[in-house]
């Protein structure tokens, strides 16, 4: 009898557990859900064409960490790992990236160079992309995903772009497919509404914060010599003309 009471109380216990982990996921993908876009588009001739795009907002880093956490059964060292190795090549700290994935199930893509192709608006001003994964310059059928990274920064200031701004707006050319001409290809993100506050805590931004120092203190040391060069050459160009004065002088 004692047995069979522990027993159900075992299968109980596991029941929960997975009810629990099922429905962590299913939070975990609705989070995720409001900063992933995607938009179809069909011809007259059974051709269509999917476009996803990802804006990587800290409550969807935090939210995709969990939910990776909850499915490997990880340890928190392990999360703090995974978590540093996905910001770093997110790079998170120069720029906005951007995730596009193309579901093309028609004509072939030719959106070369993809960098004429892809415009984010913040605010009233128009920025196109740093640096993008270079095979969205190859002809395209089928799938493909790859980043797509937009510039975090103001040039001249160093301000933050997104600083006081509600809102983001992602415009893909609509001549990117024959299915796409003359459509509007449009993303827009409410980045006002992120909360996900805690995304750079812990050690792995302990270790993306030492990474931004070592780069730091790198140009830093190369204006330094840069510096003590110019010094240097200036010195040399002092004792020449002091050297010619004192010549014309002696004569």
């Amino acid at each position: 009898m004692l047995r069979s009471v522990m027993k159900k109380a075992l299968l109980l216990a596991v029941l929960l557990c997975f009810l629990g982990a099922v429905a962590g996921a299913a939070n975990y993908d609705s989070i995720m859900s409001r900063w992933s876009r995607s938009q179809k588009f069909k011809d007259d001739y059974g051709g269509e064409i999917t476009i996803t795009a990802t804006y990587y907002a800290g409550e969807y880093i935090e939210a995709l960490l969990q939910k990776e956490a909850e499915q490997n059964l990880w340890t928190a060292d392990e999360l703090e790992n995974y978590k540093y190795e996905l910001l770093k090549s997110l790079q998170l700290e120069e720029y906005i990236p951007i995730m596009l994935a193309f579901d093309n199930r028609g004509p072939s893509l030719r959106m070369a160079p993809f960098d004429a192709m892809a415009e984010l608006w913040i605010g009233s001003k128009k920025y196109t992309p740093v640096e993008y994964d270079r095979r969205f310059n190859f002809k395209l059928d089928g799938k493909r995903e790859g980043l797509v990274f937009f510039p975090k920064y103001d040039e001249k200031t160093g301000k933050p772009l997104l600083e006081g701004v509600n809102s983001i707006r992602l415009i893909l050319n609509g001549s990117i497919s024959p299915i796409t001409i003359g459509k509007r290809v449009e993303y827009i993100w409410d980045t006002d509404k992120d909360t996900g506050h805690a995304l750079y805590e812990g050690t792995a931004a302990e270790r993306l914060e030492a990474d931004r120092l070592i780069k730091r203190l790198q140009r830093l040391n190369t204006e330094k010599q840069e510096l003590q060069q110019q010094l240097q050459d200036l010195e040399e160009e002092i004792n020449k003309v002091e050297a010619r004065l004192e010549e014309i002088q002696s004569n």
